[in-house]
């Protein structure tokens, strides 16, 4: 699977130029709103040391990384769920994504406008959940005017009745200001949920947009400082971004880049932090499978069996699961081979039922 991440601002927010910055797209860029006028879409290797380590030791003609696919669609304002601006018409595009960036802006510069006066990524946010919430009630009335007839005329049966308690509880969750995402559902009401993919029901990543002299200091004492506690009472994912210093990353080669980086004090660039943050928010795990011929990552869910993770290669290893040959790439790594990590005793065979752990390098044995 691969992780994708709907990027919500408001115009200004420094969206579109994160959006170029991680995926070199060039994706249009403006001092003034509504310069995204289509939705942008750019699909990238997520950053992987480990991916370049285990490359280094077999050195194969194909190294494939994971992939995160953003989408960055024009600045959401007020009113944005009756027509208000262009964002509207481009959230379904953001309902298909696995999780939602909110940049928020905590730069500034005087020169790009705000379309709310002055700068206040709180009200800015609560702007963008208003707007989100609106979306999805509108969403949710539809479907329970569906739902509701087939309820009430008992064709649906258990199935119809639960879907419409569901649904009209997170609606009543809405009007209350409360996002869908923090609505406890069991599991027989979870997937009524999921097939309507709503827009707050979706795990966010809150990305504070700030001055490029912030970075590297601490968030909690400086402008960002209001995005991370709200972060942190929802127990969301927060990063702390640069768009306009991104940008400039991103027109540098990569050992150019990684030595202003490090001038600055910092290890990485944003797009391994944000992809990081995506990750955690998604609950994913990467493992590798890694050879003479291909070294590659792949993403499957935390608590993923064996035969899920032979799955997400192919059906045909799912279908057919012997078992697993498995170890920890530091492992491997450190071993210098398969061979020296046998004689370690550090290769192990699992069953169909063991859990994919973050770092594991793994080979199917499966029946044709």
């Amino acid at each position: 699977m691969s992780l994708s991440v709907g990027i919500v601002g408001l115009p200004n927010a420094g969206k579109s130029t994160l959006f170029n910055a991680l995926t070199k797209a060039h994706a249009a860029v403006g001092a003034f709103p509504f310069t995204t006028i289509e939705p942008n879409t750019g699909v990238v290797p997520v950053p992987d040391p480990r991916l370049a380590q285990l490359a280094a030791l077999f050195h194969p003609p194909k190294v494939i990384p994971a992939t995160v696919t953003f989408t960055d669609i024009a600045g959401l304002v007020r009113g944005a769920h009756k027509g208000e601006g262009l964002g509207n018409q481009f959230l379904g595009h953001v309902r298909a994504a696995d999780a939602i960036a909110f940049v928020l802006r905590s730069f500034s510069a005087s020169e790009v406008g705000h379309v709310e006066g002055q700068v206040d990524p709180i009200r800015d946010l609560e702007i963008l959940e208003l707007e989100l919430g609106l979306a999805d009630i509108a969403a949710l009335d539809r479907r329970l005017d569906r739902v509701g007839r087939t309820a009430r005329a008992g064709a649906g049966g258990r199935v119809a009745k639960v879907e419409a308690e569901a649904l009209a509880r997170v609606r009543d969750a809405l009007d209350q200001g409360v996002p869908a995402r923090a609505v406890e559902l069991s599991e027989e009401e979870m997937p009524a949920i999921r097939e309507c993919q709503l827009l707050t029901a979706k795990p966010v990543i809150f990305v504070a947009n700030v001055d490029e002299d912030q970075l590297g200091q601490d968030p909690a004492s400086g402008p960002a400082r209001p995005i991370l506690e709200r972060a942190a009472a929802e127990k969301a994912d927060f990063v702390a971004v640069s768009a306009k210093l991104e940008a400039e990353l991103s027109e540098l080669e990569p050992e150019e880049a990684q030595e202003f980086l490090v001038g600055l004090g910092l290890k990485e660039a944003g797009l391994g932090r944000l992809s990081r943050a995506g990750y955690h928010a998604l609950s994913l795990v990467t493992f590798f499978t890694a050879g003479e011929k291909e070294v590659r990552a792949w993403t499957v869910r935390q608590g993923s069996t064996a035969v899920d993770a032979a799955g997400a290669i192919h059906s045909d290893f799912a279908r057919g699961f012997i078992r697993a040959e498995v170890c920890n790439w530091q492992e491997l790594v450190d071993a210098g081979g398969y061979g020296a990590l046998r004689e370690r005793g550090q290769r192990r065979l699992e069953g169909r039922d063991y859990l994919t752990q973050d770092g594991d390098v793994m080979h199917f044995l499966f029946n044709v």
